[in-house]
């Protein structure tokens, strides 16, 4: 009998040993962002099903591109499947909702929403996010060096009515206006208006040589709709928030010319042979289009592949202090992301720094426009 107790003790001892690794991922896969969302949901199956010698569960929830229910969803997956780690979600209203709840739990979460007011100001909240979409800031630069250099002088800045939008011009205007150019119209929208006949008015009588748009998916098409509707011919440029082939289905010859900063897997193809990340782009790219369909792959979804990508690199340092399923383990495993180095992903290379939760730099960003319905490489 003491045998047979001892027998199952050992047996108890090695599942823990082996015991599952829990991730939760959050996504819109329905509602107006459903076009960001639904790649990163389709990628969760391309992510590793086993890390370090430990079987990887994925557990899936769609927020419906709402906020309030992106709290909903994560409270569920810290409290009742207590996850290891969180990927997601897919808006930065629904990231900025969750950070209390992840830092309280004390949880890594590898968000894939575009805004750095997810990592920046570092404190004791943000040290628990990790951010595997360039930083605005990244983009920024890229954007109005491309505005300089083609004659820009004056700019009209359209974007959403939420903190996707405000951090962008927060970011956009100091470093437009130091580079010698002027923002001569600011407006604002919402997520779901149907139209921006009144913005687009009054961005054509400021009369900008270009105009920038902070939005995403398919909302992000709205003001180049309304805009080339009334005859606008100065530039127009969007932020990655719409880094992806659906962007160009939506809009259609309305979006030709579009002028964009963002991650190199969208033209990957086009990308010098020497490009670190071309090899991986290409690799997310066709293991992607092998299951769902060619022309279906965005970088919204490669964001998700490269949190899969760090998590490969960390879980298994963060094993050698703790097993998952513990507040140890997720403890580790936030340290261990924080000081990962050199992580070749689809959308760029990682070096995560205690300052640094993005660890992105310009190898994550190329100019790219929409020329003959596809996003090409801007030489």
């Amino acid at each position: 009998m003491r045998r047979l107790s001892l027998l199952a003790a050992l047996f108890a001892v090695a599942g823990l040993a082996h015991a599952d690794l829990k991730v939760g991922v959050i996504a819109s896969s329905t509602g107006v962002t459903a076009v960001v969302g639904m790649p990163q949901k389709n990628t969760v199956a391309l992510l590793p099903a086993e890390i370090g010698g430990h079987k990887v569960e994925y557990v899936v929830l769609d927020d419906a591109s709402d906020p309030t229910n992106a709290v909903t969803s994560v409270k569920k997956l810290l409290t009742e499947h207590k996850v290891d780690a969180l990927i997601g979600p897919t808006t930065t209203p629904a990231a900025l909702a969750m950070l209390d709840f992840v830092a309280e739990a004390k949880t890594p979460l590898l968000t894939t929403v575009g805004s750095s007011s997810l990592v920046q100001p570092m404190d004791e909240k943000r040290k628990w996010v990790f951010k595997t979409t360039q930083n605005d800031d990244l983009i920024a630069e890229a954007v109005i060096a491309h505005m300089t250099a083609s004659g820009v002088k004056t700019v009209g800045f359209v974007g959403f009515n939420d903190p996707y939008g405000e951090n962008w011009f927060r970011v956009f205007a100091p470093m437009a206006e130091k580079a010698g150019l002027k923002i001569v119209a600011s407006e604002r929208y919402t997520r779901t208006d149907q139209s921006v006949t009144g913005q687009a008015l009054k961005l054509l009588a400021a009369k900008p040589d270009a105009v920038f748009v902070a939005a995403t998916g398919g909302p992000a098409v709205l003001p180049q709709a309304a805009l080339a509707e009334r005859g606008y011919r100065g530039k127009l440029y969007q932020t990655h928030g719409v880094a992806t082939n659906d962007f160009i289905r939506l809009g259609g010859a309305r979006v030709e010319g579009t002028l964009m900063a963002g991650g190199p897997m969208l033209v990957a193809d086009d990308l010098p042979a020497a490009n670190p990340v071309k090899a991986v782009a290409q690799g997310y790219i066709k293991a992607y289009e092998a299951k769902y369909g060619a022309g279906t792959t965005s970088t919204f979804g490669a964001n998700t592949f490269d949190a899969g990508l760090l998590l490969t690199k960390a879980v298994p340092v963060a094993l050698k202090k703790a097993k998952p399923g513990t507040p140890e383990f997720r403890a580790a495993l936030r340290d261990a992301l924080e000081t990962t180095k050199e992580v070749t992903g689809a959308q760029g290379v990682f070096n995560m720094s205690a300052a640094d939760h993005n660890g992105m730099d310009g190898r994550a960003r190329v100019m790219m426009t929409v020329k003959g319905g596809r996003w090409t490489l801007v030489p």
